[in-house]
């Protein structure tokens, strides 16, 4: 065993740590990529197989496969209401029922309760946040995202980094990307019924590929080639082994929404996209007829609260001078994977 220290690293070897950091991207899409892996790292196929399986039922890899991007796929928005204390729990419950609600989080803020809705169009996707209003009686604050200036949670966990790549602090590409609200994937038939089929995870075996052909009634090359097609197009971001971050200690973070001014806004954005501490960076729009003034949100996601409190300090004083709030999570209500049955239907 390696020298790595903590409850969690006790279970893993140099090897592990090699596969946990060096593969949350980039596994080939090829018939039987754990040959690859196995190779890269020195060790049989069957191991590497092995090793992967091992790491994914001791809950520090989620899982083995693609990372899916719903606001390609479909039309995506972060949403939040400000419900009275005494209906919290009702209100969570009927905003939990909808499946396109993947994620629901209580925050530390007069808008106290903070959820994402993924549909297949916009039309849809307003049309559930309409119901939403109407049943729970919340006005709700409603923020797709207008520009993605770095958005990327794949990063080395097996070290004693107290913030996302702390030991790396190397700049990120945070180039503007523009968001439309009305974008889909305009997929073809077989290509949603290839998210659909990999939208939990990729089979662990020597032939993860050639399963998911079978369960197609497909031919393993038509599979490959739609991965291929996919990533190409942005509705894959990545394929790879998806950490736990909770369960790997990353589970110190803050969303903190900064009132920057429109016209350096870009240039801002870019500038704390770029810095190697921060995981999320992206453009919202302000909502001043709900008293909402904020059009930059942040992430800095950390093992140590005290680290990330001083990193957004940093944040504020060198890179970001404008009033800023930060929002503490303070309970999960919901957090599952976007389900692609209700984008692409």
């Amino acid at each position: 065993m390696s020298s790595l220290s903590g409850d969690w690293r006790e279970q893993v070897d140099d090897v592990d740590a090699a596969i946990i950091d060096g593969y949350q991207s980039g596994v080939p899409v090829e018939e039987r990529p754990f040959r690859r892996l196995g190779r890269e790292l020195e060790i049989g196929e069957d191991e590497a197989v092995e090793r992967v399986s091992r790491l994914h039922d001791a809950g520090i890899i989620r899982r083995f496969g693609a990372v899916l991007n719903p606001p390609v796929i479909g039309s995506s928005t972060l949403a939040a209401v400000s419900a009275p204390e005494d209906r919290f729990e009702e209100i969570a419950t009927i905003i939990n029922e909808y499946r396109q609600v993947n994620h629901n989080y209580a925050r530390d803020h007069e808008w106290n309760m903070w959820f994402v809705v993924t549909a297949g169009s916009r039309a849809k996707r307003d049309e559930i946040l309409d119901e939403i209003e109407k049943r729970t009686g919340c006005s709700v604050l409603n923020l797709p995202m207008l520009t993605d200036y770095y958005i990327d949670l794949e990063f080395p966990v097996v070290n004693d980094d107290r913030f996302a790549r702390e030991s790396l602090e190397e700049a990120t590409d945070s180039s503007a990307t523009r968001i439309s609200e009305s974008a889909t994937g305009d997929l073809r038939a077989f290509d949603a019924d290839l998210l659909l089929a990999i939208q939990n995870g990729f089979p662990l075996s020597k032939t993860p590929y050639r399963e998911i052909a079978r369960a197609l009634e497909a031919d393993v090359e038509r599979v490959l080639e739609g991965i291929e097609r996919l990533l190409e197009n942005g509705c894959i971001k990545r394929v790879g082994c998806v950490i736990n971050h909770i369960v790997t200690g990353f589970d110190a973070n803050c969303m903190v929404v900064w009132d920057v001014p429109d016209d350096r806004l870009d240039e801002w954005g870019e500038r704390a996209g770029g810095l190697a501490s921060v995981t999320l960076c992206y453009h919202r729009p302000r909502r001043p007829d709900q008293e909402w003034p904020y059009n930059l949100f942040t992430m800095i996601h950390g093992r140590d609260a005290d680290a990330v409190d001083a990193k957004i300090d940093e944040l504020a004083t060198e890179y970001l001078p404008v009033d800023h709030e930060r929002l503490y999570s303070t309970e999960t209500l919901k957090q599952t994977g976007a389900r692609y049955e209700a984008l692409v239907e």
